[in-house]
Parts: C-alpha cells; sequence; structure tokens
C-alpha cells in the first residue's frame, strides 16, 4: 500500500509547518510519499495550500515520492512539462493522477485504484485500495 502524507504531516495537523520543503523532507526520510500543494506565481514554482509560500526548483517536485496537487491551471500545466505526479480537484468525487490513480475524495466509494484521502474525517469499514493520504499516515504503517 501506498502511505502518503499530506502536506508533510505524519501524526496529526502542524498547520504552520505543512508544505515547507524541510518538513516535506523529514516526512520523505520517514519513507513517506508526500501530498504538497503547487502553486505559480511569477513563473515561479512555490508550494502553498491557500497561497504561495515556499519557493522551489523544478526538482523538488520531479521526486516520485512528491503527489503534487496543482491549484491552478498555471501550475498544472507546469508540473506536466515536469513529469511529476500531479493532479487538481476541488470536491470531486474522484480525479485521476498523472500516475493513473483515483485521488477519492473522503467518504466516497473506494476501489482497487483508489488512493483514500483523509481516511480520518470518515468512517471507512474497510480502507481497500492502492494508497492512503493521511495527517495521520502513522497510523497506516
Amino acid at each position: 500500500m501506498i502511505l502518503i502524507s499530506h502536506r508533510g504531516n505524519i501524526n496529526g495537523i502542524i498547520q504552520r509547518e505543512e508544505n515547507k520543503p524541510e518538513y516535506i523532507r523529514e516526512a520523505i526520510s520517514q519513507g513517506y510519499n508526500v501530498e504538497i500543494d503547487v502553486n505559480i506565481y511569477k513563473e515561479k514554482l512555490y508550494l502553498g495550500h491557500d497561497e504561495p509560500q515556499y519557493e522551489v526548483k523544478d526538482e523538488f517536485v520531479m521526486d516520485n515520492k512528491m503527489w503534487c496537487h496543482a491549484k491552478d491551471i498555471y501550475s498544472l500545466e507546469k508540473l506536466k512539462t515536469l513529469n511529476s505526479i500531479y493532479f487538481w480537484h476541488q470536491e470531486d468525487d474522484y480525479t485521476i493522477t498523472s500516475n493513473g490513480f483515483f485521488w477519492t475524495y473522503p467518504g466516497i466509494k473506494l476501489v482497487k485504484n483508489s488512493i483514500c484521502v483523509l481516511p480520518e474525517k470518515t468512517k471507512y469499514k474497510k480502507i481497500d485500495c492502492a494508497g492512503i493520504c493521511s495527517d495521520y499516515i502513522e497510523r497506516y504503517k
């Protein structure tokens, strides 16, 4: 099963750390993949959920442990040119990631190819899918 840290969180939400490159690297060093929020501002890549916060080089998002959530069409376009793992969604039940998985909104039916997103926000009886993205990903080791 693919274990994906949500914005670098492993054992709960620490908002002031989310999407910080050092925080993300720490989650990767512990063996996790990481979902990150990617923005384009003045033609440069930034991490940050609601706004561009942390500038990163292209190579940062090209790591195959990064699952890049494009926050707008410009970041989506850029991520495609970098061969990153990327996707865009708002509150869609499912979206398809560039590497072929179904990014599945919390509480929506899971299938074998799903990435179960934030299972802590819902009450799945059984999580039977390809991966999990969670703020508490340590629970699923």
